[in-house]
């Protein structure tokens, strides 16, 4: 059992208002793993309050001051990357051999990544008679979802610290153990009082930070409803808001790809993490005449997965992050028969030997008309679509028939056709290729995916004001 019974704020830990407490679910096992506040109204006041009161020396300090807290921040989850890879395997289900270097590594290095960001951005600059300046937002409210806490954590606190803004964190309360580590890591850092404070709870505490008046910034990452929800309470006070949200990405194969290794990499992407994974391609498309062959060979390697518990070497598929979750993932299943897609693999029945946890069966999809709810909801689980199409054009105008342009991937032995391709579709992040994942490049979406950028010297953007000084 995994305790915390004290909120992170002002530097401190303190005992929230009430005695609340919410429980954390192994979602292999569906045991209680561990336990959080649930934060009141006035926990979350006082955690603004101290970001409030940290803002003015913590914005005035130096770049280097600044770099440098980061950088030790970065250090110090560094030295508890195990730790965090083995806490999020059994929060939301990844296999610890990819939540050690996903869950656990990756934020590690995206916080130290903003040490050089921030020591090689001009936040000055002259224009005719005037200095431009840019400078520190003010206080922000991140709220971040359950399927890579700590790195989606990681993604606002660290480019917020480093452009001189103070933070209040509220994680999902799904998979919140990890940002307690990185409290505890910036008490190890010797980050000023106040400049982080965590804050754990429900919705309701979320909603209360947004509307904080205080609060002069949100970054929030979740689906597409919620963030529609945080926009508008958001807008009551003209906030910024940064908002990461929902996709349904498609894998574009052209005719002229290695067929065989083009689906492979699009399905092992689509079940990352089972599906949970907000740039998941959900939707494979490929050339009508090799659409039989393609879905046999999806099927093929959704075969080839090991389901069973994340802390087992032997697992290569973990199970969905809640008992709420899989029956909406099961029910999409279910839909997905129900409209008449031909179901090569998976299908909505537990798995076989695994009575317990929250696991479902890789599902492939095929015959899928862009129509069907499984080529145009997302479903946030192992759930692929195989959907055919007869030119090139028809391919791109399927791959953006979508309310969403979070990411998508193109395959094409002819690397200049697929560049040519990736520029047509409406995504924040086109995969070519295979092309891997950049922590420098900025990341976010297009139309209902949301919008602002997250990572790399564009994730700056979101915490910096921009003034002008006119000189005579």
């Amino acid at each position: 059992m995994i305790v915390h019974d004290a909120l992170f704020i002002g530097g401190s830990w303190v005992r929230p208002e009430g005695d609340g407490m919410i429980d954390v679910v192994n979602a292999a096992t569906e045991e209680v793993m561990g336990s959080v506040p649930d934060a009141r109204p006035g926990d979350v006041d006082r955690a603004v309050a101290a970001a409030r009161a940290a803002f003015d020396e913590w914005s005035g300090a130096s770049v280097e001051d600044r770099a440098k807290a980061v950088e030790r921040l970065g250090q110090a989850l560094s030295a508890r990357v195990p730790e965090v890879g083995a806490i999020v395997a059994q929060e939301v289900g990844m296999p610890l051999s990819m939540s050690t270097v996903i869950q656990g590594a990756l934020p590690a290095m995206v916080m130290g990544s903003y040490a050089s960001i921030v020591r090689d951005t001009a936040f000055e600059e002259r224009i005719g008679s005037s200095v431009i300046v840019r400078e520190a937002a003010g206080v922000v409210a991140a709220i971040t979802p359950w399927n890579y806490p700590l790195h989606q954590a990681v993604a606002k606190v660290a480019p917020a610290l480093a452009a001189g803004c103070t933070v209040v964190l509220k994680p999902s309360e799904v998979a919140p153990l990890s940002a307690f580590v990185l409290a505890e890591a910036a008490e190890a850092a010797g980050l000023p009082a106040g400049v982080l404070n965590v804050v754990t709870g429900r919705g309701a505490a979320g909603e209360v930070l947004v509307g904080h008046p205080e609060v002069d910034v949100v970054s929030f990452t979740g689906s597409t409803p919620a963030g529609r929800k945080v926009a508008a309470l958001a807008a009551q006070s003209i906030k910024r808001v940064t908002l990461e949200l929902s996709g349904k990405s498609p894998s574009v194969v052209l005719d002229d790809a290695d067929l065989e290794e083009a689906v492979n990499s699009a399905v092992r992407q689509c079940m990352l993490n089972s599906g949970q994974t907000c740039i998941a391609w959900s939707r494979l498309l490929v050339p009508r005449h090799l659409h039989d062959q393609a879905a046999e060979l999806a099927g093929a390697v959704v075969a080839t997965y090991v389901l069973g518990d994340p802390l087992d070497p032997a697992t290569t598929l973990g199970p969905l992050a809640t008992d709420a979750h899989r029956n909406r993932v099961r029910a999409a299943i279910q839909v997905g028969s129900d409209e008449g897609a031909t179901m090569v693999a998976g299908g909505s029945a537990q798995p076989d030997g695994l009575g317990r946890g929250f696991f479902v069966r890789p599902t492939v999809f095929a015959g899928v008309d862009s129509r069907m709810n499984v080529a145009r909801e997302e479903v946030f689980g192992p759930v692929l679509a195989v959907l055919p199409y007869d030119t090139e054009d028809d391919a791109v105008r399927l791959a953006n028939d979508t309310i969403y342009g979070l990411s998508a991937g193109v395959f094409s032995a002819d690397r200049e056709r697929a560049l040519r391709v990736a520029r047509r579709l409406r995504a924040g992040q086109v995969d070519v290729n295979g092309g891997g994942f950049n922590l420098l490049a900025p990341f976010g979406g297009y139309k209902q995916s949301g919008y602002g950028r997250e990572l790399g010297r564009h994730g700056l953007d979101a915490y910096l004001e921009t003034k002008s000084l006119q000189l005579p």
